[in-house]
């Protein structure tokens, strides 16, 4: 039996969860889940498998999605906003500042021994993340196939990652029809192969998505129209709306694709160094909110390393804002067009199959983004190769596989070593 909680209590819990949220998507999910299922009982466990899953087809952050599909669930649209924006709101502020200290006093010889040995643990991060992911979504021996495909095409070919996206929910299509056996459910101690057959819901009419569509086009152009008349500035702006914007439509798998995707881009345009990437993505792990704000303190350097006409201080300002206000603003796009279709979409069997397909080679990628990483940090470029981050990442990797240490924890231990390894 579930309760519908009124809107003052309903609000106060996501505020106080905008400050607390964190351990990446894993962790944010359980927390929803134990508070809004277990403790509170405002949803039902079924709904919340469902709406998890729904979530996870989308591309962009998915305990973000969920917050704001919970918070539609139970106070409508508003109720979605209001989830949506305080599951980010700290994490902005946070990244805002972290953005401008490593921007403005980055150089300072402490700052820069803790920005380098957290740079050192964010490899053995990335090494956990790809083991946790691998061993999730590579249950059959042809997914190995796709996700060692998606590395070579990424790393060697330099297949770009939507095409990636594309080929690797084909191949789950293909897949299914030629070996449905990899798609089927056993229950507990049963070897039974049991194929979930496709089934039929009554779903609202097109003209909803339209509608939502529409709205959300408005406050898309409110945001860029004035941008874009700032284009004679010099500054990047425009095409950090844009490039963000565009990425989130693209980015299935969770942040650590996402970064993956966008690090090979701006690197690429020469908007920010590998090195400042890698930083980007240690900082993000130390604060509450999604892991995905990591793209915030890339488009901050990416605007203060461009600013124009404007300081570089304003231009970060606004490069960081308009990066998230394009990342995420799909996110609530998505789910307030797609929720009343969740039932139907979750239990499409194609659906299904893509999207496995599609996570298999998102293993690969993260692969790549974690030997990026390795070679930007342990050996960066015109620079003697990085003993002191290798002897720290792999302390941290040990840490990691043997006590579990908490991500956030980790991180400030070892900036706290690299602050007393620049006094000695």
């Amino acid at each position: 039996m579930t309760s519908q909680p009124s809107f003052p209590e309903f609000f106060r819990y996501w505020l106080k969860l905008g400050f607390i949220n964190f351990g990446g998507p894993a962790g944010q999910i359980a927390m929803m889940h134990k508070d809004i299922v277990d403790a509170r009982g405002w949803v039902e466990e079924k709904l919340f498998l469902r709406a998890l899953n729904f979530c996870m087809l989308l591309p962009g952050p998915e305990a973000h999605q969920l917050a704001v599909y919970l918070g539609w669930r139970l106070h409508g649209y508003l109720g979605g906003t209001v989830a949506g924006l305080f599951f980010l709101l700290p994490s902005v502020a946070l990244m805002l500042f972290l953005s401008w200290l490593a921007a403005a006093h980055g150089t300072t010889p402490v700052v820069a021994a803790v920005f380098r040995a957290i740079a050192g643990a964010v490899v053995a991060i990335v090494g956990q993340a790809l083991w946790r992911i691998s061993k999730k979504a590579l249950k059959h021996r042809i997914l190995w196939w796709f996700a060692g495909a998606s590395f070579v095409c990424g790393q060697f070919l330099r297949v770009p990652f939507p095409a990636i996206v594309l080929l690797a929910g084909i191949g789950g299509l293909v897949l299914a029809r030629l070996r449905p056996d990899i798609f089927c459910h056993r229950e507990a101690g049963s070897k039974e192969c049991v194929i979930e057959e496709e089934q039929h819901f009554d779903l609202p009419p097109l003209t909803h998505v339209f509608k939502v569509l529409a709205v959300f086009a408005c406050i898309w152009l409110a945001v860029a129209l004035p941008v874009f008349a700032m284009n004679g500035s010099g500054a990047v702006l425009p095409n950090i709306l844009l490039f963000y914007s565009k990425a989130s439509f693209v980015t299935f798998g969770g942040a650590y694709a996402v970064l993956s995707y966008v690090a090979d881009a701006v690197v690429q345009m020469g908007w920010v160094s590998e090195a400042e990437v890698v930083l980007g993505l240690g900082l993000a792990e130390t604060t509450p909110g999604p892991l995905i704000m990591v793209t915030q303190f890339v488009g901050f350097l990416s605007a203060w390393n461009n600013p124009g006409a404007l300081s570089q201080l304003a231009a970060g300002i606004l490069g960081g804002l308009l990066t998230t206000f394009g990342m995420f603003l799909p996110s609530f796009l998505f789910v307030f067009s797609g929720a009343p279709y969740i039932e139907a979409l979750t239990s499409n069997p194609r659906i299904t199959a893509a999207l496995t397909g599609i996570t298999a080679a998102v293993v690969g990628v993260v692969l790549k983004l974690g030997v990026f990483f390795g070679v930007s940090t342990f050996f960066p470029a015109g620079q003697p190769v990085d003993f002191f981050a290798m002897a720290l990442a792999a302390a941290a990797g040990f840490a990691l596989w043997r006590w579990n240490t908490g991500v956030h924890i980790l991180v400030i231990v070892c900036g706290a070593v690299g602050a007393a390894w620049s006094f000695l």
